[in-house]
């Protein structure tokens, strides 16, 4: 799940993308789509998106959203925290702060904005958060 500590990641975040929507894919599948866009912010044509194998844009919140429905998971906005957390964790472990992300990151997202984001006070997407945990990750001894 992508809320929980990376110490190493795959060879790209792309891949690091596929396994997270994977995740997501699988509870979807679990419970079904309409019971899914019931339960959450996410919108029908996004959760068939991510059934049909796309990546659709999420922000974090929704991919926690959809994360929670499952059996002895946190509730989203915890599962929000715990993942916010631990990439300031991460940062810790490898020694680096958001200037450093911010020169590895292979978006466009500048040093204040990681930090914003980081800390919950910007909203971050799915895709900001895969690209700044992978950077984290793949920094760490």
């Amino acid at each position: 799940m992508f809320y929980e500590q990376r110490m190493t990641v795959p060879d790209s975040p792309a891949e690091l993308r596929a396994e997270y929507d994977a995740d997501l894919r699988s509870v979807i599948e679990q419970h079904g789509p309409d019971e899914v866009a019931a339960a959450t912010d996410v919108d029908r044509d996004s959760l068939e998106a991510l059934l049909e194998g796309d990546s659709p844009a999420l922000t974090l919140t929704e991919a926690a959203q959809i994360l929670a429905l499952e059996d002895g998971e946190p509730d989203a906005d915890e599962i929000v925290t715990i993942a916010c957390e631990h990439l300031l964790l991460g940062m810790s472990t490898a020694v680096l702060d958001v200037d450093a992300i911010e020169s590895h990151i292979d978006i466009d997202l500048e040093a204040k904005e990681i930090q914003q984001k980081i800390e919950q006070r910007a909203p971050m997407s799915l895709a900001e958060f895969v690209h700044i945990q992978y950077v984290i990750a793949d920094g760490a001894p």
